[in-house]
């Protein structure tokens, strides 16, 4: 099993470093191998140079601060959870972030990308909280998987309502919003990736500080707590991640679906349910996914682009169908 494991990060490793290099060297526009590599080492201020340094560089580097942070997250959320459908919009993540978004735009008249992403963060915090809190009241146990599930089910379906009534009474509001909410890479530049990368790094961080006391609260509660754990300290340490991985990944491209309910499953066949192993495999698999989705977008539709959420739902939706079926028939 531990060589399996080994042997399944290094893989993705390499897949990371290939998708890596894929997304700096192809585009809408064609640049040949040659001037992708001198404007890496030697750049010469060329009009290549600029695509790639200014462009492609930082589009790059943020498509692999999100990718990993939606696969841990989303690693995160159904171990939390134990169920295996979840993913960071049960918290009302992504409602949150929307909603605020929508507000900043309505209210304040927020018309830059700056804007929107610290009114999707602040969104996607307070969605956070305000789940975790009404899962935990009235309750001697705290929050449990199963109030987490109906706090953040009943707080998206009002977000969702209150998005739906600002978007349909201001046509204004709803043409600046429609292009954040579909989850893209593009038009990002180094200020995005630098303005979320401190708390992307601090939910890596504590994801993984986390990953023992998860695999104890896996077994239950009651097991968990008889080996020592805090159950109510681990799982607010859990939220606390989730929000700042997801909220962070939100809030820089925008709703981004499948890659954080689909990488856990497909990470866990090589690393088993064991999140020392799960959480870092979630990670490099959630970069390397999104990375590949958005080289596609780039190149089936040259001379534009498809969105990278718009691929990944493509993609997403047969290959998880698919999934389902292999692991049901496996299960019979």
């Amino acid at each position: 099993m531990r060589t399996r494991r080994l042997t399944g990060l290094t893989l993705l490793a390499v897949l990371l470093v290939l998708v890596v290099f894929a997304s700096i060297a192809l585009g809408t526009k064609v640049i040949p191998f040659a001037n992708v590599w001198s404007a890496l080492w030697t750049p010469t201020g060329t009009e290549d140079d600029i695509v790639i340094r200014s462009l492609r560089i930082p589009r790059t580097v943020l498509g692999v601060l999100v990718g990993v942070a939606l696969g841990l997250a989303g690693a995160l959320i159904q171990g939390h959870t134990r169920n295996p459908l979840a993913d960071p919009g049960l918290l009302g993540v992504n409602m949150g972030a929307s909603f605020l978004v929508v507000v900043g735009i309505y209210v304040f008249g927020v018309t830059t990308l700056f804007g929107y992403v610290w009114f999707a963060f602040v969104g996607a915090m307070v969605a956070s909280a305000a789940v975790f809190l009404l899962g935990s009241a009235g309750g001697r146990g705290g929050a449990t998987p199963v109030t987490l599930a109906l706090a953040g089910a009943a707080l998206t379906f009002l977000l969702s309502g209150l998005v739906s009534a600002i978007i349909l009474i201001d046509t204004d509001t709803l043409d600046a919003y429609r292009f954040w909410n579909v989850g893209s890479l593009a038009g990002r530049d180094a200020a995005v990736a630098g303005q979320v990368a401190p708390f992307l790094v601090a939910g890596v961080l504590i994801a993984l500080a986390g990953a023992p006391a998860l695999n104890a609260l896996s077994l239950g509660e009651d097991v968990a707590r008889s080996l020592g754990q805090d159950v109510r300290r681990t799982r607010a340490l859990g939220i606390v991640a989730i929000t700042l991985l997801a909220g962070g990944a939100t809030a820089a491209c925008g709703p981004i679906g499948f890659v954080g309910l689909v990488v856990p499953h497909v990470a866990r066949t090589f690393t088993g349910p064991d999140h020392r192993w799960l959480l870092p495999a979630s990670g490099l698999l959630g970069a390397v996914l999104l990375l590949a989705a958005d080289v596609v977008g780039r190149l089936v539709a040259r001379p534009g682009e498809l969105q990278v959420g718009i691929v990944l739902a493509f993609v997403g939706a047969p290959f998880f169908i698919a999934l389902v079926r292999r692991r049901t028939m496996a299960a019979v």
